[in-house]
């Protein structure tokens, strides 16, 4: 039979792994075309912390 893992063994093994890919969010924005009115998705993978910044940019 299998141990169970108490809620503070996985909160102490998280932060052990802090660079993991939970920490990464994949995000959309759509980009109007001024000149045809399509839009086109940019798609990318970035730290959650950086999010806002992905959408800040005007590009």
């Amino acid at each position: 039979m299998a141990k169970k893992v108490s809620k503070n063994a996985r909160v102490a093994e998280r932060s052990a792994n802090a660079g993991s890919g939970k920490d990464h969010v994949k995000v959309v924005k759509a980009i109007k075309d001024p000149a045809t009115g399509r839009y086109t998705y940019k798609e990318m993978i970035v730290h959650k912390d950086k999010v806002k910044d992905f959408f800040a940019d005007v590009k």
